[in-house]
């Protein structure tokens, strides 16, 4: 390789997939250019002026001093390149090829990090999925901002080195200063979270009893009542009930929030609990954009999506969900290409069953006429109803109720969590063999062999030949059913886990 031309390794970020990207520098006699040639976007055709600057107030000779063409290709060439991550091999190819730093073997190291214009290195998107990549790829080092550097070092057998500035990663490479690797980081406990317990929410047991079963299975959940009897309290209390995040389903997050450039600094040990306002936009909600990045409903893989007041959506939006509440991921196509997200989440809704929010008010006169009543909850379609596993009413509470003090024997979340953990423990050990882990993923030719249904059960499901429920409702009542099971310890489905599983499925919102 002549001494005027140098090759590094970075890095580009597709939806949430990381791609490796060649870094070539090449100097030529010339009057001064730098081109950045390679497909790249506005941000990147703007490192010249970065890395000039960098390069300075480093102590290195920047490009702008030289009286040569400097040209830097980012290969594959197909591939658009978007963002600031590439500054940092561009500024190291740089010196490599101009001889200001002394040779090294850059095929088994990748570089990733924005530069200010005083050399120091700020953080980027994508880490986790980077270092992900760079392992598959046979990379030993991965050298990144130290900001990101814990949440690269969750992925084994890659070396991370975290680096503060320009002049650090120099030295680094110069030898004149040791590297700072860090081991791969284990997956730290959950946090508490602020959310309500169970516990402080006074009555409501039936919508409580329903939250269980929904994150026992991963069921998808519809509240209908008047407005401020607690919905929107107990979709929150519902995370401090969810079983904890595993290994690699924490790694699964994190990529997706750490593609989305939602703050975190480490390994997520939280499930995610998201509640986007219906004034949100379809982009914001599914994912998408000029450069596509995920949504809310991809924020929210292996938590919970609470959509407050439910017909205040936009139908194209509501819409949308269908297809990630069948299949688990969403995509964003475009003209050059198709992105995936993941998105396998809880859904938790709220709505109140009329414009007013009293229609069928037992103390509150609804002022809606009924034209106006159908027409608000003919916003929820029947095909996204249908999705809906667990649907129930949230009646008022009683103010007596309200100022009676708390019971200390009231079941806590943390009860119930234990409780819903074990559900899932024996829904894992059904599925080992299987790709799939709780009772909602599963697939309808897989029902007769996984559910384990009772005579009793098989009578009780021959009295529902009249109901007209679709395929997909029958599917979803025994997925449901099979859950209820599960939280009673039962090996077969009975009559009774069947018929609670029904009484979840109501014909209408009102």
């Amino acid at each position: 390789m002549p001494e005027t031309l140098a090759k590094l390794f970075s890095a580009e970020l597709e939806g949430i997939t990381a791609k490796c990207i060649e870094v070539e520098v090449d100097l030529n006699v010339g009057l001064h250019a730098f081109n950045i040639v390679g497909l790249a976007d506005k941000a990147l055709s703007e490192s010249r002026e970065r890395v000039n600057s960098a390069l300075k107030n480093s102590g290195a000779k920047p490009p702008n001093r030289e009286n040569r063409k400097i040209t830097v290709n980012l290969a594959p060439a197909d591939i658009k390149k978007t963002g600031a991550q590439y500054d940092l091999a561009i500024a190291l190819g740089y010196l490599l090829a101009s001889g200001q730093i002394r040779k090294f073997d850059g095929r088994k190291i990748m570089f990733v990090g924005e530069l200010a214009l005083d050399g120091g290195v700020r953080g980027i998107n994508g880490a986790l999925n980077i270092a992900e990549m760079a392992a598959e790829h046979g990379f030993d080092s991965l050298m990144v901002p130290s900001v990101n550097a814990r949440e690269a070092a969750v992925i084994d057998k890659l070396r991370i080195i975290p680096v503060d500035s320009l002049r650090e990663a120099i030295d680094i490479i110069e030898e004149r200063a040791s590297a700072r690797p860090l081991v791969s980081t284990k997956l730290a406990a959950a946090k508490e979270h602020s959310y309500a317990d169970f516990a402080d929410v006074r009555g409501q047991q039936a919508a409580k009893r329903a939250l269980t079963i929904a994150a026992a299975g991963g069921h998808n959940l519809l509240m209908i009542g008047p407005p401020g009897v607690g919905k929107s309290l107990l979709a929150q209390a519902m995370v401090g009930i969810l079983p904890d995040l595993t290994k690699s389903e924490a790694i699964e997050v994190t990529k997706i929030w750490s593609a989305a450039g939602a703050p975190h600094n480490e390994l997520i040990s939280e499930r995610p609990f998201r509640a986007p306002h219906h004034t949100a936009s379809a982009v914001a909600i599914v994912g998408g954009g000029t450069n596509p990045r995920p949504g809310e409903i991809s924020l929210a893989h292996r938590g919970i999506l609470f959509l407050d007041e439910l017909p205040e959506f936009p139908k194209n939006i509501l819409e949308s969900l269908r297809q990630p509440l069948e299949a688990g991921i969403v995509h964003v196509a475009r003209a050059k290409n198709t992105f995936i997200f993941p998105a396998r989440f809880g859904l938790v809704a709220a709505m109140n069953p009329c414009p007013c929010g009293f229609f069928g008010d037992p103390e509150k006169e609804c002022g809606c006429g009924a034209y106006e009543v159908m027409r608000y909850q003919k916003k929820i379609s029947g095909p996204l109803l249908d999705r809906i596993d667990l649907q129930l009413r949230v009646g008022r509470i009683e103010i007596s109720e309200l100022r009676t003090r708390l019971d200390a024997s009231a079941t806590t979340s943390a009860s119930i969590k234990m409780r819903v953990a074990h559900a899932r423990e024996l829904q894992s050990a059904r599925f080992a063999d299987m790709s799939m882990s709780i009772n909602s993923e599963m697939r309808p030719k897989d029902m007769e062999r996984l559910l384990g249904l009772s005579p009793t059960g098989d009578k009780f499901l021959k009295k529902l030949e009249g109901q007209s429920l679709s395929p997909r409702s029958f599917y979803r009542l025994l997925k449901t059913a099979r859950t209820i099971a599960d939280l009673e310890n039962d090996s077969a489905v009975s009559e009774d886990h069947l018929a609670e599983a029904f009484s979840y499925r109501l014909r209408e919102t009102a």
